[in-house]
């Protein structure tokens, strides 16, 4: 028990003023009497008191670096959950899907190339057959891009459920979290989980971009062949030639 400095003076005059207990008739030799002083005694305790309360304040002081140990031990754990992973395999599929597109793909140099030979000018000298020929390869491009856009689409609205899921553990691990840190790797893992929905919006709006475009370049690649059946059409041709008929064999 901690004794406070007020109440060791108290003990210390109580102790003064307390009478002396006298000795009997007939006291014994010098070396035998007990010399008491109640100031020495007083200042006794107040020095026991003063040191016990050192001896407190050092123990509550060691109990809050205790605490303070504990507090930073708690702020430095890690996250027991990972949403890398999944993550990653959505990013994957997505992935997969844009890399599967037909005929032309996402690829700067293939695009040139195949509007090159499919949607460039149409020659003079191509043959009926020909224009059939690129028309039919024009539609199959355009009905493939449509396709490819649907796919995409079909695969960012598969993840939306594994994305739902993840995004429910990460809140409560955030609200559960026992420390910053571990609060700090929830809100990045959410964040990441937000950066891989927005690749998932950026890669619809680039398929169906992708297959609107191989739409308007069919369109105007008809219309050019179009004109060119046409004009071959109102084209004169050579005409009539006299020749020989033989109407009866001899």
């Amino acid at each position: 028990m901690t004794l406070s400095l007020p109440r060791a003076s108290t003990l210390a005059v109580a102790l003064l003023t307390a009478p002396l207990s006298l000795s009997p008739v007939g006291s014994p030799p010098a070396q035998a009497v007990t010399v008491y002083d109640p100031w020495n005694y007083a200042q006794n305790m107040m020095s026991a008191a003063r040191t016990l309360e050192q001896i407190n304040n050092q123990i509550t002081s060691l109990q809050n670096e205790a605490q303070m140990l504990i507090n930073q031990a708690r702020n430095l754990a890690s996250l027991p959950h990972s949403s890398l992973q999944q993550i990653q395999q959505s990013v994957q599929r997505t992935q997969q899907l844009l890399g599967q597109a037909q005929s032309i793909a996402f690829d700067v140099g293939q695009i040139d190339q195949a509007f090159q030979q499919r949607y460039g000018t149409i020659p003079f000298s191509t043959s009926d057959a020909d224009l059939v020929a690129g028309a039919r390869s024009r539609w199959q491009t355009t009905v493939g891009g449509l396709q490819d856009a649907l796919r995409v689409q079909a695969g960012v609205v598969g993840n939306v459920d594994a994305n739902r899921a993840e995004m429910a553990t990460l809140v409560g691990q955030s609200q559960g979290a026992t420390g910053a840190l571990q609060a700090t790797q929830a809100g990045n893992q959410l964040l990441a989980l937000q950066s891989q929905q927005l690749s998932d919006l950026i890669a619809v709006m680039s398929a169906n971009g992708r297959a609107a475009a191989l739409s308007e370049a069919e369109r105007a690649t008809a219309a050019e062949q179009g004109r060119e059946q046409r004009r071959r059409f109102l084209t004169p041709g050579a005409g009539y030639q006299a020749g020989t008929a033989r109407m009866f064999s001899n």
